[in-house]
């Protein structure tokens, strides 16, 4: 099983294992990071689950979508690696990624 490896808002790091297929976001919730809120559950209609993707993965991610694009455009710490967790599909390719859980707009 691949490895994600989660950056809390504390700077802690931790890495969790995670099936391929499930979203980013289902994996940091599914292993307890409470702190990533998700309040859409998934529908890419909110941004409460914001992270930093290191760059070193970015070939590797689909392209962002206008509307992820406008809900990052709502948040003020958006920057170059800001992705929506929820629209990152995980997989055995994406083993290692590390995410950092961005600040709480």
């Amino acid at each position: 099983m691949a490895k994600l490896i989660v950056v809390n808002r504390e700077g802690e790091e931790k890495a969790v294992e995670g099936d391929s297929g499930l979203s980013v976001m289902e994996i940091i919730r599914d292993n307890g990071f409470d702190e990533l809120l998700a309040l859409c559950g998934g529908c890419c209609s909110c941004a409460t689950c914001h992270v930093f993707v290191d760059p070193a993965f970015a070939d590797q991610l689909p392209a962002i979508s206008e509307d992820e694009n406008d809900l990052l455009d709502s948040s003020d710490h958006r920057n170059d690696q800001s992705r929506l967790s929820c629209q990152l599909k995980f997989s055995e390719e994406l083993d290692g990624l590390r995410v950092t859980i961005a600040p709480e707009d």
